[in-house]
């Protein structure tokens, strides 16, 4: 009943509502921010393999266009809704306002399970889905990119569907497209590289030794997968790892490039992964396993009241949007558990994402040593800077995260005039 009843907009608003009164803000100053600027529903035809007709329900939601124009991805899945959808909008302009890219925040969603579809209704829902969200995106308005179940082949089809209905080719519509077409070197790995980045900083920083730490890793999907691969490769112990099935655990450390080939087949998952002294979990046992470091790579609404209590993990980097409820959050806090935000710990991807923005309007590529130094430099400075708010302010790093990309966000509005009177 309390996951049905989670509302992550509510969540968003709470802790917004907290950072703002941090940083003596009047409600009048941050208004603005606790409203999207635009919210779009869109029905969504589709002729099935069959010959059916499928009506699907698709969203686009705009948060703040202060800072730059509107950013954020796309997911297909089957529990999307508009509450949802807001929230990751919102997190979207934090996020990009705590690394200091001039963008706001969006966010899409589709509310349908992808692996019930066929590839070829996929490409006809992507399409049908891009002509209703048409009239208000563009590269100089508001730029998709991959998401939950979306990836460069669907960024692929927006583009090309967005790019036919101007009459020529348009690649900076979208950003994580396929590098043959106008996509960057290093935007499929930048989140969960962004998120190893962050971790190891945090580490160093509490004088824990990385190298020593187990980690944990719920979701080994795009995000999961990349930064379980990273750590691996820089040899670091990875006790535990998780998917939708469920997870499996070896205390000695968990062989990543077996189960990452063992996942490449779609249709495996961890559940049915057998490996020499693995132990198979639940996800709420992986959750609350026997860990340093606890990555949550997956959904929103993963760590709650009913399992805070139990984490093992001293610190907790958030790779997933949204992983902690507000009442966990409380309980983290207490318990001296550090937790770094996922609008600070995951924003590699839209850092990358802004690189190929770049490269797009200017008709030039990056090598991949450009864009991974770029991103390290820039998800540092970030670090760097939350942190430093989070210790002014005697907060938690979520607090200091919040704070610094507010602070920036009413900044630009105040420099812009502020909300205008159109009587």
């Amino acid at each position: 009943m309390k996951e049905q009843a989670y509302n992550p907009y509510e969540n968003m608003l709470h802790v917004l509502d907290e950072a703002a009164e941090k940083l003596g803000l009047q409600r009048s100053e941050y208004e603005t921010l606790r409203y999207p600027e635009r919210e779009l529903t869109v029905s969504i035809p589709v002729k099935m393999d069959n010959g059916e007709i499928r009506v699907f329900e698709g969203y686009r939601v705009q948060h703040n266009s202060a800072r730059g124009p509107y950013k954020g991805g796309i997911r297909y899945h089957q529990d999307s809704d508009l509450n949802e959808v807001k929230a990751l909008s919102a997190w979207m302009s934090f996020k990009c306002a705590v690394v200091n890219i001039p963008y706001g925040g969006a966010k899409g969603g589709v509310k349908v399970d992808p692996r019930e579809l066929s590839r070829e209704e996929l490409i006809r829902l992507t399409r049908r889905y891009t002509t209703r969200i048409l009239p208000v995106i563009g590269p100089d308005q508001d730029i998709p990119a991959p998401d939950v179940n979306t990836n460069g082949e669907v960024m692929g089809w927006i583009m090309d569907t967005y790019s036919m209905f101007k009459g020529h080719a348009v690649p900076g519509v979208v950003t994580g497209k396929p590098v043959e077409i106008g996509g960057s070197i290093g935007r499929t790995e930048a989140t969960g590289r962004g998120v190893t980045i962050i971790a190891l900083q945090c580490l160093e920083n509490m004088g824990m030794d990385p190298d020593t730490q187990a980690y944990a890793i719920q979701g080994m999907g795009n995000v999961g997968g990349t930064a379980a691969r990273i750590l691996y490769e820089s040899g670091k112990k990875i006790v535990a790892a998780g998917d939708y099935s469920g997870g499996v655990y070896k205390e000695d450390g968990l062989d990543i490039p077996q189960i990452s080939q063992y996942l490449s087949d779609k249709k495996n998952c961890l559940k049915n992964y057998q490996g020499e002294g693995v132990k198979h979990l639940t996800n709420d046992e992986l959750l609350t396993c026997k860990c340093d470091v606890l990555i949550p790579a997956a959904l929103e609404n993963q760590i709650t009241a009913d399992n805070a209590e139990r984490i093992q993990a001293k610190v907790i980097i958030e790779a997933a949007n949204g992983p902690t409820t507000v009442e966990a959050d409380k309980i983290l806090e207490r318990r001296g558990i550090v937790v770094v935000p996922d609008i600070l710990a995951n924003a590699g991807g839209v850092v990358v994402s802004y690189f190929e923005w770049v490269q797009n309007i200017q008709s030039m590529a990056w090598d991949l040593e450009e864009v991974n130094k770029t991103l390290k430099k820039i998800m540092l400075k970030a670090y760097n800077d939350v942190d430093a708010m989070a210790k002014e302010k005697n907060t938690t790093m979520r607090m200091g995260a919040y704070m610094v990309a507010i602070d920036r966000i009413v900044t630009a509005g105040k420099l812009r005039g502020g909300p205008i009177s159109m009587a």
